[in-house]
């Protein structure tokens, strides 16, 4: 009898496989990596053009030669960003404004996801597929009927009338995303609670909430950044007298021109909010990120 052939694959040993698979997990590795770098690098380069152009001569601004570093560093586009008109009065307006809208939103929101997620009632399916259809309607599309909604009930050039104009494209936002929140925490936790001598509020305030509260931080954060960031609205409701931030900032652009170094020197400090924002509830928003994209 003849001796069974070995081929070179036989005869790798199992510490050669392993050190194999571990290169290639390693290439892929970093691979990843490397792509990951590159999208980082294309979205954080327009937030750098805007703090390189904020602190480079305005004339650099403007230079045909694109200059990557502002030399020599500069604050003056600052100081004409501040002396253009008021800026912390827009400021403190898109501030109300915002957090006006975040704190209603947020109560109605999570009562309306509540009801839905918890409740058996009549229409229930209608009302859901009803948030989900006026999410889908543009913006643009409903200028003119919210504008003579606000002309009847005397809201033009409020601020009132002005949350309340957010509120339409923030709400069916704020109780679909909850109501996926409600869905995901188990009913068995209400009525342990229950059991144990809570009523129906204190078993939700005890139990349900604390659970829900990353995902109710990550919407409000949500609809604080499409609050601050609107500006068609707010340019047609609000007159120049009562202008928010986003409508300040475009005051920029004038019929001789457009000022870029002030203009991303006001951008950056329009910036500062919402990332001193970010920052005090980055952990909970990321956590009700991530809760929410977990089906219980």
């Amino acid at each position: 009898m003849s001796a069974p052939t070995t081929t070179p694959a036989d005869r790798v040993t199992p510490s050669a496989r392993a050190a194999a698979l571990a290169a290639r997990r390693r290439r892929g590795r970093i691979t990843y990596d490397v792509l990951g770098l590159i999208v980082f690098a294309v979205s954080a380069f327009p937030v750098y053009w805007m703090l390189n152009t904020a602190f480079k001569p305005a004339k650099d601004a403007i230079d045909p030669t694109p200059h990557f570093f502002p030399y020599p560093v500069s604050l003056e586009n600052f100081r004409r960003a501040l002396d253009i008109s008021d800026f912390w009065g827009p400021v403190e307006r898109s501030l109300v404004v915002s957090a006006a809208t975040v704190v209603i939103g947020a109560v109605i929101g999570l009562l309306a996801a509540l009801a839905i997620s918890r409740f058996a009632f009549r229409g229930r399916k209608i009302v859901v597929v009803g948030i989900l259809t006026v999410q889908m309607v543009p913006l643009v599309a409903m200028i003119i009927p919210v504008f003579l909604l606000l002309n009847r009930i005397h809201q033009i050039d409020k601020l009132s009338g002005l949350v309340l104009t957010y509120l339409t494209f923030i709400l069916p936002f704020t109780v679909w995303t909850l109501r996926g929140f409600l869905v995901n925490i188990p009913k068995e936790l209400e009525e342990a609670a229950m059991v144990d001598g809570c009523g129906r509020t204190g078993a939700f305030l005890r139990v349900v909430f604390p659970l829900l509260a990353p995902g109710l931080v990550a919407t409000s954060i949500y609809g604080f950044i499409q609050a601050w960031n609107e500006f068609l609205y707010a340019l047609l409701v609000m007159s120049q007298e009562h202008q928010t931030a986003t409508v300040w900032l475009s005051g920029f652009t004038t019929q001789h021109g457009t000022e870029y170094a002030p203009m991303m020197a006001g951008s950056t400090m329009m910036g500062i909010p919402i990332v001193v924002l970010f920052l005090l509830v980055q952990r909970k928003m990321a956590a009700g990120l991530t809760a929410g994209a977990v089906k219980g």
